[in-house]
């Protein structure tokens, strides 16, 4: 990413998006202890299990390297949570971390299941590489969908990113029938492409064949300096 990070311009963005959440009942903190995350996530009936790549027992993240969001209701129970992680990739690239699995587990040679294949197709994921914030883990509540909160999700996971790690590419990875549904622009990504990860995780019972989606580091900047809440 190219120039200088403005502190009083990324405070100015998470205060817009974290008022916006508030009118919508929801207050909003972020936690760095996975294990805590995981435990949390794990007590959501309606949550699909966290992938290994947020869980400590198979990808460990450094303190500094990775953070979660969580959002609690009137009563101060669970309507949503996401998570990110950087992945350093200055001598790889996403596509290359994907498919050597390294993306999902610290060790693919110890924690990886001798089956556990996954294919990225997606030309621009062998584009993508420096330091690389990877979004995802995203759920929210039934009650609250509908009501324009993924962009506040998705607004608040990119501003604190960029202040902790002035990315050079956000990337996550989405079902397709989210781009169908019109939900993957309320998130607001820049780009999209399919074959981001055709996914088998034999142990973990994932077999994915998600959109890659991601944001240059300048896109991310020109979006915390002049965006408003719409």
């Amino acid at each position: 990413m190219n120039g200088v990070v403005n502190p009083l311009n990324i405070s100015r963005f998470l205060r817009v998006y974290d008022d916006a959440a508030v009118q919508q009942g929801i207050k909003l903190s972020i936690g760095f202890d996975f294990e805590e995350y995981v435990s949390i996530t794990r007590a959501l009936p309606t949550k699909k299990p966290t992938y290994p790549n947020f869980r400590p027992d198979r990808s460990p993240i450094k303190l500094g390297e990775g953070y979660w969001m969580i959002g609690l209701d009137k009563n101060n129970e669970v309507a949503l949570v996401e998570a990110a992680r950087l992945y350093n990739l200055s001598q790889s690239n996403f596509a290359a971390h994907l498919v050597s699995l390294r993306a999902f587990y610290a060790e693919p040679s110890i924690h990886a299941h001798p089956q556990d294949r996954c294919t990225c197709t997606a030309p621009s994921a062998k584009k993508i590489t420096g330091k690389v914030a990877y979004h995802g883990d995203f759920w929210l509540r039934k009650d609250f969908r509908g009501r324009g909160i993924p962009k506040i999700m998705a607004a608040v996971l990119r501003g604190i990113s960029f202040a902790m790690w002035a990315p050079d590419f956000v990337v996550g990875l989405a079902e397709p029938w989210l781009l169908e549904k019109g939900v993957l622009a309320q998130y607001g990504h820049a780009h999209h492409e399919p074959g981001g990860s055709i996914l088998h995780l034999v142990e973990e019972n994932i077999a994915d064949n998600d959109l890659l989606v991601w944001m240059t580091g300048d896109e991310l900047k020109a979006l915390v300096d002049g965006a408003l809440v719409s």
